[in-house]
C-alpha cells in the first residue's frame, strides 16, 4: 500500500508563494505618482477588486472538486469546458507578456549593481541577460512545487519585505527630522479629480496591481489543511498587501516630487537620494540585490501558477497529449518549456523592436490588461453562476453573508473590472498626432482575436479528442 504523499506547503510557504506573486515594490513609483491620492487608489481598488477576487477564489477553491485547476476549473463548472478554457487561456497568455516587463526591472536592478548602464539601455545586452535569468528560473521550477515555494519566501521577505521596510523607516526618518516633503497630505489631495480622462486610466493601474492572487489556487491541493490554510492565507496577505503598498508608495513620494519620478527605477532611485542623505550610499548595491531577488522570486511563483491551470485543461484533452506529461515533481515540463518559447518571443518584439515609447510596445501593455480583466469579467460571472446555481458543492470557506454578501462583494468586483476594461481603451497621453484611432482600432481586433483563438483550440481538439463542452 502506497504511503499518502505528505503535502509541499504549509500555511507559511503558500503565503510567501501567493504574496510573491501579488506584491511587487517596483509598482511603488507608478502609485507615488498620485501624490497623496494613491492612499485614495489603493484603498479604493482593494476593496472593489482586491477583496473581491480574494474572497472569491477562497470560496471557488475550497468548493469539493474545484480544488485544482484554478479559473478553468471554476468557470468551467459554470459555462462549460469552452469557455474555462478560454479563462486559463486569458490568464496565461498576459502573464507571458508580463514576464519582460518583471525581466526589464530585474536587469534595471542588475544595471545599479553592476554600476552598468549599458545593461540597461543596449537592447541586444538587455535581452541577452533577461533570456538567460528566464530561463535559468524556468529550470529551476522544474526541482517542484517546493523548491518553488521556498524562492517565494526567500524573495518576499528578503526582496519585498525588508526592502520596503528599510524604505519606510528612512522616510519616517526623512520626515521626522523635517525635511521637505514632496506632497501635500490633507483631506484636499486624498480625492483623485475624477472629471479628468488621465485619472480614469491611472485607476486602471491600480486595479491590475492587485492582479494575480487567483493564481496561487491550483496549488491548493499541495497544501495542508487547505480549507483552514487556504482562505487564510489569502485574507492575511489581503491585509498584509494594502497596508504595505500604502506605506511603500507613500514614501517615495514624500520624497521625489511626482514629474521627476523615474517608473522603471524609481524605487533604487527614491534609495539613492535617502541612503545618500544618511552617508550609506554604499548600501544602494545590496538593496539592489534584494529588489532583485523579489522579482525574480515572483517570476518563479508565475511560471508554475497558470501552468498548472493549463496543465489541468490539457488532462481533459483540450490542448495536444504532449502537454499531459509531468516530471517526478509532478511538474508539466512540456508546456512550461513551451511557455518559455512564447515569452522568449515576446521579449525579443518588445526589446528589439518595441523600444520605450514605441506604439507596438504600448499596443502589447494594453493587450495583456484587457485580455487580464476578460479573465476576471468571466471569474466573477462564474462565482454568481455556481452561487445561485450549484448550492449542493460543499464550499470549507464562504463569503460572509450567506447569497447577499457574496452576490455584493462578487458585484462590486465584477462592476470594477468593466469599468476598468472599457477605460483600459483609452489610447495614453503619449500616443498623439493623429494615431488615437489607430491605436484603438489595433487594440480592439487584437483583442478580438485573443478572445477567438482559445476557441479555435477547443473546437480542434473536441473534434479531435471527443471533448464535451
Amino acid at each position: 500500500m502506497n504511503k499518502p504523499t505528505k503535502p509541499a506547503l504549509g500555511l507559511t510557504g503558500f503565503f510567501m508563494m501567493t504574496g510573491s506573486m501579488v506584491m511587487t515594490i517596483y509598482s511603488y513609483p507608478a502609485f507615488a505618482t498620485s501624490g497623496f491620492s494613491l492612499v485614495f487608489f489603493l484603498c479604493f481598488t482593494g476593496l472593489l477588486f482586491f477583496i473581491p477576487v480574494a474572497l472569491v477564489a477562497a470560496e471557488l477553491a475550497t468548493g469539493e472538486g474545484w480544488q485544482t485547476g484554478g479559473v478553468y476549473t471554476w468557470v468551467a463548472a459554470a459555462f462549460g469546458k469552452r469557455w474555462g478554457f478560454t479563462a486559463i487561456f486569458l490568464q496565461w497568455l498576459q502573464i507571458t507578456v508580463g514576464f519582460v516587463t518583471m525581466l526589464y526591472f530585474v536587469v534595471g536592478a542588475l544595471s545599479y549593481l553592476l554600476n552598468w548602464p549599458e545593461l540597461n539601455t543596449n537592447p541586444w545586452l538587455k535581452l541577452a541577460f533577461i533570456l538567460v535569468i528566464f530561463w535559468l528560473v524556468t529550470l529551476f521550477n522544474f526541482c517542484g512545487t517546493s523548491w518553488t515555494a521556498r524562492l517565494a519566501t526567500l524573495g518576499l521577505i528578503g526582496g519585498v519585505s525588508i526592502p520596503a521596510a528599510i524604505l519606510i523607516g528612512l522616510a519616517v526618518t526623512y520626515i521626522v527630522q523635517g525635511d521637505p516633503m514632496q506632497i501635500k497630505m490633507g483631506m484636499a489631495t486624498f480625492f483623485p479629480d475624477f472629471a479628468h480622462a488621465q485619472t480614469l486610466v491611472v485607476l486602471v493601474a491600480f486595479v491590475l496591481s492587485y492582479a494575480g492572487i487567483e493564481a496561487s489556487a491550483p496549488h491548493v491541493n499541495d497544501l495542508e489543511n487547505p480549507k483552514r490554510n487556504y482562505p487564510l492565507a489569502i485574507i492575511l496577505l489581503t491585509i498584509f498587501a494594502i497596508f504595505i503598498n500604502i506605506f511603500g508608495a507613500l514614501a517615495i513620494a514624500v520624497v521625489i516630487p511626482a514629474n521627476q519620478i523615474n517608473l522603471s527605477a524609481g524605487v533604487l532611485q527614491t534609495f539613492q537620494v535617502l541612503l545618500d542623505q544618511y552617508h550609506v550610499g554604499w548600501a544602494l548595491r545590496p538593496v539592489a540585490v534584494l529588489l532583485a531577488l523579489g522579482t525574480v522570486a515572483e517570476i518563479s511563483a508565475w511560471v508554475v501558477g497558470p501552468a498548472q491551470g493549463m496543465f489541468a485543461a490539457a488532462k481533459e484533452g483540450l490542448l495536444p497529449a504532449v502537454f499531459t506529461r509531468v516530471n517526478s515533481k509532478n511538474v508539466p515540463i512540456p508546456f512550461i518549456l513551451a511557455q518559455g518559447v512564447v515569452v522568449t518571443v515576446w521579449s525579443v518584439i518588445l526589446t528589439l523592436g518595441g523600444g520605450g515609447n514605441n506604439l507596438s510596445f504600448l499596443l502589447a501593455m494594453a493587450l495583456t490588461v484587457v485580455t487580464y480583466l476578460a479573465m476576471y469579467i468571466l471569474l466573477f460571472l462564474a462565482y454568481l453562476v455556481l452561487k445561485s446555481k450549484r448550492t449542493d458543492v460543499a464550499r470549507a470557506y464562504k463569503i460572509p453573508g450567506g447569497n447577499a454578501g457574496g452576490f455584493l462583494v462578487a458585484g462590486a468586483g465584477l462592476l470594477t473590472v468593466i469599468v476598468s476594461m472599457v477605460i483600459s481603451f483609452f489610447p495614453p497621453d503619449s500616443i498623439s498626432g493623429g494615431a488615437e484611432t489607430h491605436y484603438v482600432v489595433i487594440l480592439l481586433g487584437s483583442f478580438v482575436v485573443s478572445m477567438i483563438i482559445p476557441h479555435v483550440i477547443f473546437a480542434f481538439c473536441r473534434q479531435k479528442n471527443g471533448v464535451q463542452p
